[in-house]
């Protein structure tokens, strides 16, 4: 009987006709969890952010994360993980991926250099929770073409955000990403994903779709929405390494991701509004110039 509470609180979901498998609804107990999770991520990645700098080195990033992390009460949620199950675990706390790299790439000693620009995903498991967010850093000054790259990925993220209400569906997420980087290259083989106490849950979440297509999104459920949005064109390819993803062309990748919660669309607290649970605030408060996403002469981004 307790098993049975224990299910009926977490609103473990099959949605009827569903073929997109199991979906995990949760409570308001359990959003406040993740919130918990989401800002220690942010926390995290601000202290990384504040030591991003030529010279500086991704396994030094790597090693300042996994301290903030474990000081916090909290374990890496990436370092140890099989993607599916199987392969090689992640030997890392934190995803550093530089210039061609698009996601999943592997701190090394590589130091970074002036105009790099650094995409860091960070994920922790706190609480029984999974925290996970992501935030492409400039390494000194970066070309105003790559700061337009960066503002079109942060922009297009707060599209997608804004159609995560109960009613819409993870095609209507897609399309809105789609509709924000015409000329860009957008990754169709990777997305967003639902989070919960797993690092990746049902449904997925693409940045390219159809408007009413997809995986229909219900109050409760809690996912990341991550473009991850190429200069050049949209074809990736694997590293030997099995996890490091690039662009094919070898053209420069940028990457956003926050982890939101659907509220229905009935709901009375801020009119079904989307919740977003991380947040960038303490990140941008902890770097030393304007956010790679600011471009000369036009308005701050949203």
């Amino acid at each position: 009987m307790r098993s049975i509470w224990r299910t009926l609180r977490r609103t473990v979901a099959t949605l009827p006709g569903n073929p997109f498998g199991m979906i995990k609804l949760k409570s308001r107990r359990e959003i406040d969890l993740m919130r918990e999770s989401a800002e220690l991520v942010s926390r995290a990645l601000a202290e990384v952010g504040s030591r991003v700098e030529p010279g500086v080195t991704p396994t030094e990033l790597d090693a300042v994360a996994e301290t903030f992390i474990r000081d916090h009460g909290a374990e890496p949620a990436f370092k140890g993980h099989r993607a599916g199950g199987g392969g090689d675990a992640f030997p890392a706390t934190l995803c550093t991926s530089v210039n061609d790299a698009v996601v999943h790439g592997i701190p090394d000693e590589e130091p970074l250099r002036e105009g790099d620009l650094l995409s860091v995903d960070c994920g922790v498991l706190l609480n029984k929770y999974i925290g996970d967010s992501a935030y492409t850093f400039a390494v000194g000054e970066i070309s105003e073409e790559t700061r337009r790259l960066c503002r079109v990925t942060y922009e297009a993220m707060h599209e997608g955000i804004e159609q995560a209400v109960g009613g819409q569906t993870t095609g209507d997420v897609g399309a809105a990403v789609e509709r924000h980087c015409a000329g860009y290259g957008i990754v169709e083989a990777l997305c967003g994903h639902g989070v919960g106490r797993e690092l990746w849950e049902e449904p997925q979440v693409p940045n390219r779709g159809t408007p009413g297509d997809g995986a229909p999104l219900r109050g409760g459920l809690v996912i990341c929405i991550e473009p991850m949005i190429n200069r050049g064109g949209a074809d990736v390819t694997t590293d030997d390494d099995g996890w490091t993803v690039r662009t094919a062309d070898g053209s420069t990748s940028a990457h956003y991701e926050h982890m939101v919660a659907v509220r229905s669309e009935a709901s009375s607290d801020e009119g079904g509004k989307p919740e977003i649970l991380s947040t960038f605030e303490p990140i941008e408060q902890a770097l030393s110039a304007p956010p790679p996403y600011r471009v000369a002469g036009e308005p701050a981004a949203a």
